[in-house]
């Protein structure tokens, strides 16, 4: 399934372009197996993304527990294991920083 289709499921209008342009921005992270998919099992890498995608890429400087706590509402959301382009996607829809894609 595509990360467009995925994203789709959770968010229906999703804004194409923008997963376009995240998934550029994230190839890297895309082209792994391991780092394909958000572990919600995997406390460092449930850290990795609160510290290099919310607080690093989308620039929010709430505390932990907060952005923990949209992670986690995220990982309900997809039933706790997710393409990492759907988490990403939603947190950033979330935050309303969607733009920082566009």
């Amino acid at each position: 399934m595509s990360a467009l289709e995925d994203i789709k499921k959770y968010a229906p209008g999703a804004n194409e372009s923008v997963v376009t342009n995240m998934e550029k921005a994230f190839a890297r992270a895309l082209s792994n197996e391991d780092t394909r998919m958000v572990a919600y099992s995997d406390r460092s890498d449930l850290a990795m993304v609160r510290e290099t995608f919310v607080k690093g890429k989308l620039g929010i400087a709430a505390a932990d527990a907060l952005i923990d706590e949209a992670i986690a509402d995220v990982g309900d959301q997809v039933d706790g294991c997710a393409q990492r382009l759907t988490v990403y996607y939603l947190l950033a829809e979330r935050y309303g920083k969607l733009d920082v894609f566009a």
